[in-house]
């Protein structure tokens, strides 16, 4: 007798075929995220504990040599030695001997691990890590009850992993600007004076105040930590005397103005006011002044399947700027994903006309003015 295959038997065998290649790509996404998880701590280890600093001053180090110089136990280190070698951020000669095996950096390793002035500097990718991890109980809370967990809560190594991974990025802000001929003019004037919001570690006042000779600039942050880091580094940097950095909401810049500019650098979509911070820029600034928003370079609209700069930035949404956000109340819950629209609206809002772009793309962000 022959079996006669129906439309449907054959639709039915490609859907299961299908969807057998869905769960083996999804599986295999999660093997490798997970391989991800592990060397981003990795990563985190070997920086809190120094080694990746010991190792790029010696060519070449036995797990003992390295715990030695650091102060620190010999066979974890020969354990994350190992680790590291396995995934190919050091090399080893591969010695039978465990003990007498030793191990370097890879060539490039240190741009990415170590050069805090370098544009390629992403090990404080694995501190935001590591800070948000230690608060996923507070995190599931929060998801559950609409609740927050604030940028104190997440510690000092969020704050520094932040002010960190934009720092090469805010040096590089004199030269951008240089080609905005109206926003150049505008602090190259004497006595310039300008706003600050949000400035984390400060970098990007102390940038501008370096480029410019007599700039003053007044920066309004609410953590108290990040304004004391951002004193001592703008008396490290020598413009001390021309960067004020306050315990300030920044709801409240009108009330030191007015300004020649108003900038927010990447922190508007934490804020759980933005409506009524662009507000006050409006209050707070010169009739010939320039309100700057630099912000997260999002797409123009949610997609599916998006880019990978569209999935970090809703995996930094989803551990720190929304739960940071949601901290405050009432609050806005913008969330890293800020498009284009949600900005125009809040702008809006607070009695501007419109936004336009200045810089589409600088690095992860895009810069707007509020007109």
């Amino acid at each position: 007798m022959s079996t006669t295959i129906t439309d449907t038997d054959t639709d039915t065998d490609i859907e299961t075929s299908a969807e057998a290649d869905v769960t083996a790509a999804l599986a295999d996404r999660i093997m490798q995220a997970t391989l991800g998880w592990f060397d981003l701590m990795a990563v985190h280890l070997g920086s809190q504990l120094g080694w990746y600093a010991e190792l790029s001053r010696a060519d070449g180090l036995t797990a003992a040599e390295l715990a030695d110089g650091t102060h620190t136990d010999a066979r974890y280190a020969r354990e994350w030695l190992e680790q590291q070698a396995a995934n190919g951020i050091l090399l080893t000669d591969e010695n039978p001997d465990a003990a007498s095996r030793r191990f370097r950096l890879a060539p490039g390793v240190a741009a990415v691990l170590l050069d805090r002035g370098s544009r390629s500097y992403l090990e404080p990718l694995a501190r935001m890590a590591a800070a948000s991890g230690s608060q996923i109980d507070a995190l599931v809370d929060a998801y559950r009850t609409g609740g927050g967990v604030s940028w104190e809560r997440l510690g000092r190594h969020a704050r520094e992993a932040q002010a960190d991974m934009n720092r090469p990025w805010f040096d590089g802000l004199p030269a951008l600007f240089a080609g905005v001929e109206r926003l150049d003019a505008v602090l190259r004037r004497p006595d310039a004076r300008i706003a600050d919001l949000g400035f984390g570690g400060g970098w990007s006042s102390i940038a501008l105040a370096k480029a410019y000779p007599h700039l003053h600039v007044v920066g309004f942050d609410i953590d108290e930590a990040s304004v004391e880091a951002a004193r001592q580094n703008a008396a490290g940097a020598g413009v001390a005397d021309r960067v004020e950095f306050l315990l300030c909401d920044a709801a409240l810049v009108d009330e030191h103005g007015p300004f020649d500019a108003v900038f927010a650098f990447e922190c508007l979509h934490d804020m759980p006011h933005p409506v009524q911070v662009l507000a006050a820029a409006r209050a707070a600034v010169a009739d010939d002044g320039i309100v700057v928003i630099m912000d997260e370079a999002t797409e123009e609209r949610f997609a599916a399947n998006a880019s990978e700069l569209e999935r970090l930035l809703y995996g930094f949404s989803l551990f720190v700027c929304l739960p940071d956000g949601r901290s405050h109340t009432p609050s806005a819950g913008t969330g890293t994903v800020m498009r284009p629209s949600t900005l125009r609206g809040y702008a809006r809002s607070a009695g501007w006309s419109d936004v336009k772009v200045l810089v589409p793309e600088f690095g992860l962000w895009r810069f707007y003015e509020i007109v």
